[in-house]
């Protein structure tokens, strides 16, 4: 029998598994009484169908690291993660309080600047980060809105507690894989969906599609022309570019199909002529969207586009310059916007984190590597990270010379106890860290997903999630 499991007892593994977790959540149990029925035949099958499903759907990913950069199959994992309705209230409320300072600090950054001026975040930290574009000076784009979409990942520390550990606010990924991974799950388990309350996910295309709607430009009077800009077949999300623009019915375009007129519009080229585009959702760094104004070799973007959007004659999401709040320095004092915005606690709290600017810090953490998650500030995907507990010879000694040369770009976060949840691997059912990341939308209203991305460790022991660095996702059921 394949995976081993003739001699598996999946019984005795969820009264361990159990044990360990504090005992099962309440909106678990049916799940898990469900799986307890199952023999090793049947959720190899099962196994089977959902790798099926992925191949014929074409969901992929691809991983840069390896120099082949060749598309993937997307790894999944069919026993789906269980939160509580209740709990997820709670979550979805303080991403939404998250979302509206992050917009009010990054609006005034580019605008009248008080929070540095009132002493909360540091100048320096600002003007040296490579995201400050002042380029944005003076721009107030719709509803005040900069991060339109923004995906932040909470972790579940093992005493319960949820934190932030870091936000996306630039090009943030995974949405699709998300409702990918429902429509998977659907046909693994279909018989659970019956008798179980679990909130739909699939709402998300429609919210997104009204979001970018509510940030064109006033001047629109019809149905606004939304298009999804890409940076081509290429890039390692593009089945994410791909399959949002089919799911809202709106142009998936490149830059090459589009062109700023002289009147400061933009058109799409088509073959009946030029359509007049009224919002741009793009999937392209702020290096590449203008060549006028950044990158001079950039192919991926449209000559003119900034000069466009600071005219207010398009919407473009996310806007340019938002990158700046997409600073894990930054996002150490985003408690303190939160606080000095809204005058609220925050209802999700940070990870406890060091900064390495600071002398006194960054001697505590060069003496601690080895106990501590050390982050640069601006990569993503787990790269260019060290997980000191399960450093490799000679990483520590790099670490701390490079923290040494160049303190501002690292902070340091105490290595979490991160909560974990059954996952089907080649020796049977095992516990893997995990982590969520809920996409939240803002324009005129806001939104946030029904759960989120559930990233997955599969590595036995591994921290990091991430699809480029061995991990995988499941499905995330909200249970009423």
């Amino acid at each position: 029998m394949p995976f081993g499991w003739c001699d598996y007892d999946p019984g005795k593994f969820y009264d361990e598994l159990f044990a360990a977790a504090n005992s099962p959540r309440a909106a678990s149990k049916k799940l898990f009484s469900y799986l307890e029925t199952l023999d090793s035949e049947d959720v190899y099958n099962r196994k089977l169908t959902a790798e099926s499903a992925i191949v014929e759907q074409g969901i992929t990913f691809t991983i840069y690291s390896d120099g082949k950069n060749i598309d993937r199959a997307w790894p999944f994992d069919i026993i789906p993660r269980v939160i509580d309705a209740k709990d997820w209230e709670k979550a979805e409320s303080g991403l939404k309080q998250r979302l509206k300072a992050l917009n009010m600090f990054i609006n005034d950054l580019y605008n009248q600047q008080n929070i540095l001026k009132d002493g909360i975040v540091p100048e320096d930290v600002i003007m040296t980060s490579k995201n400050f574009r002042k380029e944005c000076l003076g721009v107030t784009p719709a509803h005040g809105a900069w991060a339109n979409i923004c995906g932040s990942d909470i972790v579940r520390d093992s005493d319960g507690t949820l934190y932030v550990l870091e936000d996306n606010l630039r090009v943030p990924s995974g949405v699709s894989y998300m409702l990918e991974n429902r429509k998977i799950t659907k046909k693994v388990f279909p018989e659970l969906f019956k008798g179980t309350s679990i909130i739909p996910v699939d709402n998300y295309p429609a919210m997104l599609f009204d979001m970018l709607t509510s940030i064109a430009p006033e001047s629109t009077h019809d149905e606004p022309e939304i298009v999804l800009l890409t940076p081509g077949i290429f890039n390692s999300a593009y089945f994410e570019h791909s399959y949002l623009a089919q799911q809202m019915g709106i142009e998936l375009v490149e830059g090459a199909d589009l062109y700023v007129g002289d009147d400061d519009y933009v058109y799409m080229k088509t073959i009946q002529g030029l359509d007049k585009v009224d919002v741009i959702y793009r999937r392209i760094d702020d290096d590449f969207i203008d060549p006028e104004v950044f990158r001079k070799d950039s192919m991926l973007g449209v000559p003119g586009l900034m000069r466009s959007w600071k005219a207010g004659k398009v919407g473009i999401a996310n806007a340019p310059g938002t990158g700046v709040a997409d600073d894990k320095v930054v996002y150490a004092y985003v408690p303190d916007m939160i606080k000095y915005y809204l005058n609220e606690e925050p209802e999700i709290p940070n990870v406890p984190t060091y900064l390495c600017r600071d002398k006194e810090q960054m001697e505590y953490v060069i003496d601690h590597l080895e106990e501590l998650v050390v982050k640069p500030a601006n990569e993503s995907g787990g790269y260019g990270m060290l997980v000191g507990p399960h450093a490799k010879e000679g990483q520590v000694e790099e670490f701390k010379k490079l923290i040494r040369e160049n303190p501002r770009n690292y902070i340091a976060q105490p290595t979490l106890a991160l909560s974990v949840t059954p996952t089907l691997t080649d020796n049977g059912f095992k516990g893997r860290h995990v982590d969520l990341r809920p996409f939240i939308l803002q324009g005129e209203d806001s939104f946030v997903t029904t759960g989120g991305l559930t990233r997955v460790a599969l590595v036995e022991g591994s921290l990091v999630v991430n699809s480029s660095q061995g991990g995988g996702s499941k499905d995330t059921w909200i249970v009423e």
